[in-house]
C-alpha cells in the first residue's frame, strides 16, 4: 500500500469521458449532457475484442454484517448481464495504489458504530485520507457511491458521504449523487438502492454502450456459478478438520489465521430461575502471540450445530462425507480463504455456510432459477421482486426465519439446488465480536468474555437462537479438549494511559464487560479513581461479578452505584443513579478531568444516559440546556466521553 505514497508520480490524465466540472461543490446532480459517448458510430463499426477490454467495472465494498457485500455482488451480477468485465472486491483486499488507473468504480459501503468504516475498509480509508495525495490523483475516474446505514444512529451513512466527498476532492467524477440506503425504511435499504441502480445503469450504458449485436442478458437466464464443485473419488483420503487443529501460529492470529484457543471454563453467572442465561467464559491463549488492552474485542468464528448440518444435507440430498475441490469459473477469482482444499461437505456446511442467517432477497432470486415447481417458483420470484419486498419482510425479517427454515418451505426447489451454487446462494458464517471482560495484568494468557445467550420468541413456534452464543453455551470444557477459533482486534474504547485519571463507567447488563477489563487493568496499576454505574433487573438474579465488585469497594479501588430495575415498585435505571449522584459526577468531571464511558444495549439507554449527564452539567455546573449539550459534544470530540452500544 505504501507504493502510492507522497512520492508516487501520477501519470498525466488520459482523455476524460466528460469535462472536469468548474464547481467542486458537486453532489453529482448535473452530470447530464456533459459527456461524449465512449464509442462513436465510426468507432463502433470497428468494434472488436480489443475494445471489449474497455468495458471494465470495479465494485469495491466495505461491509461489516454482509449487507454491503450482498449489494455489491448484486451489482456485479447486473454488470455481467450487461457484458461488463467486472470484479467485486473488499476494499482492503484491493491494491489501493491501482485506483489511479481505474476508469469506472462503484463503491458500496456501510457505516458502523459511531460513524466508523467497516473493518474490511479501514486500511483503504487511512490511505485515502492521506494529506499528500495530489488533488488530481483520480481525475480519470468515473465513480458512484452507494451507502448503507441506519437513520436511528446520529452519524447516518457518514462513511458513504465522506467517501463521495473525498473521491471528488481527488478529482473523481461522480456519475450520480451518493445513495443513502436506510435500514429503518419499511422496505429496508432497497427502497433507495433499486431506483438508484436503474439510474446508475442508464449513466454507465450511455458511456459504455453495449457492443453491437449484444443485448442485456435477460433476467430469465441463470448466470454461471462463481465456483464449480468437483467431487473426488469416494475412496480418496479425507482431509483433516483444518480450522480447529492447534498449530504453532505463523503470525499474530487474524481472521484468516484464527487461534484455536482452549476453553478453560464456561460458567453461568445468572440464577437458574432467571429468564436469561449469561455466561462468563474463559479461554487459554498462551503461546498465541495475542496481546490486548482494556476496550479491545475478541472475534470468535462460530459453527452450525450438528442437527442443522444433518437436516441441511438431507434436504439437499448431499452426502456429508463426500470430498470435493472448488475451481473458480472465471480466471482471477480467488478461492474462499477459510475453506481447506480438498474439503468435505460436512466441513463446508458446519464451518462455512451460514444456514441459520435470515436469508436476503438475493437468496430467493437465485433459488427461483432452480425451481421445477410452478407454485414455488412464482413465490420465489415475488420475494425477489421490488414489489414483493413487504411480503418478504413479513415472511423473513419480522419472524427472523432462517435460511434452513426457508429451504424447508420450498422442498421441490431445495432438492434441485446444484451443489455448484451453494457458495453463491448462502453467505459465509461471519465472526462475532465480544468485548473482552478481563485484563492480561490480572489474568495472563487468558481471555474472558461475558456473553448473554441469545434466545427469543417470534410468531414462529420454535424460539430463535443466536448462532454463536448457543454454540459457545453448549461447549463443556470438563468433557474434553474444547477449541474455539478466535483472534483479537482493537476496540473502539480507549482508556486513559495514566491510571490516576478518574473514570466514570456506565455499563448496564453485559455492557459492563469492557469495564471489568478496565477496572482489573487499572487496579493492577494502582489506579483508585474507578466509578462504576451498573444496572440489571434483580440483585439476586443477574448481578454479574457481585463478589468481585464488593471486594474492590472494600479495598477502596472502586466506587459502585447499582440500579436493580425490578427490585422495587418503580423501575430504577442507571440514568436515575447518575442524577442522584450528580454532585460526585460533576466533581469528577470538573476538577478531576474524568473520562466517561458508556456501553450496553442501544435501545433508549444511550439517549437517557446522555440526558442524565446533561442534567448534571445544568444543575451542578450551572450551564444552560444548549451549553450542556455543547459541553457533552466537546467531551466526545476530545475522547473524554466514549460510548460503545449495540442493538
Amino acid at each position: 500500500m505504501g507504493a502510492a505514497g507522497g512520492g508516487h508520480t501520477h501519470p498525466p490524465c488520459p482523455r476524460r469521458l466528460s469535462p472536469r466540472r468548474a464547481s467542486s461543490a458537486a453532489q453529482g446532480d448535473d452530470v447530464e449532457g456533459r459527456r461524449r459517448p465512449l464509442v462513436t458510430e465510426p468507432e463502433a463499426v470497428g468494434w472488436g475484442r480489443g475494445t471489449m477490454t474497455e468495458r471494465k467495472l470495479l465494485i469495491l465494498f466495505g461491509s461489516q454484517t454482509g449487507t454491503a457485500q450482498d449489494t455489491a455482488e448484486r451489482i456485479g451480477r447486473e454488470a455481467k448481464r450487461r457484458h461488463f468485465q467486472c470484479r467485486v472486491e473488499a476494499l482492503d483486499s484491493y491494491e489501493v495504489a491501482n485506483l489511479i488507473n481505474e476508469l469506472l468504480v462503484v463503491f458500496v459501503c456501510a457505516t458502523t458504530g459511531q460513524g466508523d468504516p467497516p473493518d474490511n475498509m479501514k486500511m483503504f480509508w487511512r490511505f485515502l485520507f492521506r494529506k499528500n495525495l495530489p488533488p488530481s490523483s483520480l481525475c480519470q475516474l468515473d465513480y458512484a457511491v452507494l451507502g448503507l446505514g441506519d437513520s436511528s444512529y446520529p452519524k447516518f451513512n457518514f462513511v458513504a458521504k465522506k467517501l463521495h466527498k473525498r473521491v471528488l476532492q481527488l478529482g473523481g467524477n461522480p456519475l450520480l449523487p451518493v445513495a443513502l440506503g436506510d435500514d429503518q425504511h419499511d422496505l429496508g435499504p432497497d427502497a433507495v438502492v433499486d431506483p438508484w441502480l436503474l439510474a446508475l445503469w442508464d449513466k454507465i450504458l450511455a458511456l459504455y454502450p453495449l457492443p453491437p449485436g449484444l443485448e442485456i442478458v435477460s433476467p430469465d437466464v441463470r448466470l454461471s456459478p462463481k465456483y464449480t464443485l468437483h467431487y473426488l473419488a469416494e475412496d480418496s483420503p479425507h482431509p483433516n478438520g483444518g480450522l480447529l487443529q492447534p498449530t504453532a501460529p505463523r503470525t499474530v492470529p487474524s481472521e484468516l489465521h484464527p487461534f484455536p484457543a482452549r476453553m478453560v471454563s464456561n460458567q453461568r453467572v445468572t440464577a437458574e430461575s432467571h429468564f436469561q442465561d449469561v455466561r462468563l467464559i474463559e479461554f487459554d491463549v498462551a503461546a498465541s502471540g495475542i496481546t490486548f488492552n482494556a476496550g479491545d474485542v475478541v472475534m470468535i468464528q462460530p459453527q452450525n450445530c450438528p442437527e442443522d448440518v444433518q437436516q441441511f444435507c438431507q434436504l439437499l440430498r448431499l452426502d456429508p462425507e463426500r470430498c470435493f475441490v472448488l475451481k473458480p469459473t472465471e480466471p482471477g477469482t480467488s478461492l474462499p480463504a477459510l475453506l481447506p482444499q480438498p474439503c468435505t461437505i460436512r466441513y463446508l456446511v458446519t464451518h462455512y455456510l451460514d444456514i441459520s442467517c435470515v436469508p436476503r432477497r438475493s437468496f430467493f432470486e437465485l433459488l427461483s432459477y432452480f425451481s421445477t415447481n410452478e407454485l414455488e417458483r412464482e413465490k420465489l420470484q415475488e420475494f425477489s421482486s421490488a414489489q414483493g419486498q413487504e411480503e418478504l419482510y413479513s415472511y423473513c425479517n419480522r419472524p427472523r426465519r432462517t435460511t434452513l427454515e426457508a429451504l424447508w418451505d420450498f422442498p421441490h426447489t431445495t432438492c434441485a439446488i446444484p451443489p455448484d451454487y451453494l457458495l453463491d446462494l448462502i453467505p459465509r458464517i461471519r465472526p462475532r465480536a465480544f468485548s473482552i471482560a478481563s485484563s492480561m495484568l490480572a489474568h495472563p494468557d487468558r481471555i474472558q468474555i461475558l456473553m448473554a445467550v441469545v434466545r427469543y420468541k417470534t410468531q414462529l413456534s420454535k424460539p430463535r437462537r443466536g448462532l454463536c452464543s448457543t454454540w459457545l453455551a453448549s461447549l463443556n470444557p470438563e468433557q474434553g479438549d474444547v477449541r474455539v477459533p478466535l483472534w483479537v482486534k482493537k476496540g473502539g474504547m480507549k482508556f486513559p494511559a495514566d491510571p490516576d485519571t478518574p473514570v466514570i463507567m456506565i455499563g448496564p447488563g453485559t455492557g459492563v464487560a469492557p469495564f471489568r477489563a478496565a477496572i482489573q487493568e487499572r487496579v493492577a496499576q494502582g489506579g483508585r479513581g474507578n466509578c462504576l454505574f451498573f444496572g440489571c433487573r434483580q440483585k439476586s438474579k443477574d448481578f454479574y461479578c457481585q463478589a468481585e465488585w464488593e471486594e474492590l469497594v472494600t479495598k477502596g479501588f472502586l466506587t459502585l452505584f447499582t440500579a436493580f430495575s425490578r427490585d422495587q415498585e418503580e423501575k430504577v435505571y442507571v440514568q436515575h443513579r447518575i442524577r442522584e449522584n450528580r454532585r460526585l459526577v460533576w466533581e469528577l468531571l470538573s476538577s478531576g478531568s474524568a473520562h466517561v464511558y458508556l456501553a450496553g444495549n442501544a435501545k433508549q439507554m444511550p439517549a437517557a444516559v446522555a440526558e442524565a449527564l446533561q442534567s448534571v452539567l445544568q444543575l451542578e455546573g450551572g450551564l444552560s440546556p444548549s451549553e450542556a449539550e455543547e459541553h457533552l459534544t466537546a467531551l466526545e470530540r476530545s475522547q473524554r466521553f466514549q460510548s460503545e452500544t449495540w442493538s
